[in-house]
């Protein structure tokens, strides 16, 4: 799950912390589309917060499911709990913006569906670093799971001899 990745949000970002995000979900969407498992992204009042980044749009799979919110968790969206439910997944991986408000709300009403939630910290931004930080110790004590990319990827293949596991290797050499 992507969360919120749009242009105005990003320009208020600084610009490490924003290539370190951006790598980060380029690299999960790729791994994601080689293993085929679902994408969705979401973008938080487009006419006020502008469009999804283009390089992140550009990487998407044409499969991705997509949806405009005004409210902060995803779980808000029109379609998107019933699209969530749909899917029968028991565990989902978020990243984007803002850890202390979009991503924060979106985990916990996910994992009050029962769903296992994992953060990627390494994929997910605040525009202040406390509020990053805060955000983290919230979701780690609501019991959300607070992971990296690298972990992710390894933890989706689970054995050296996947079919696909050099080309997801070669994501993050």
């Amino acid at each position: 799950m992507i969360i919120d990745i749009q242009t105005r949000l990003t320009a208020a970002m600084p610009a490490k912390i924003l290539a370190r995000i951006q790598r980060n979900m380029e690299t999960l969407i790729k791994a994601a589309t080689l293993l085929k498992i679902p994408v969705l992204v979401s973008e938080q009042y487009p006419r006020g917060l502008g469009p999804l980044e283009p390089d992140l749009e550009k990487s998407l799979p044409d499969y991705a499911l997509r949806y405009e919110k005004t409210t902060f968790s995803c779980m808000g969206a029109r379609n998107f709990a019933e699209d969530f439910a749909r899917l029968g997944r028991g565990q989902v991986i978020l990243t984007g913006m803002e850890t202390h408000i979009c991503v924060l709300q979106t985990a916990i009403e996910l994992q009050r569906t029962g769903a296992t939630v994992f953060v990627a910290a390494d994929a997910v931004c605040s525009r202040q670093r406390d509020n990053y930080e805060t955000g983290l110790q919230r979701l780690h004590g609501e019991g959300i799971i607070i992971t990296v990319t690298e972990s992710i990827l390894f933890e989706w293949m689970r054995d050296a001899r996947h079919e696909l596991f050099k080309q997801i290797q070669a994501l993050v050499r």
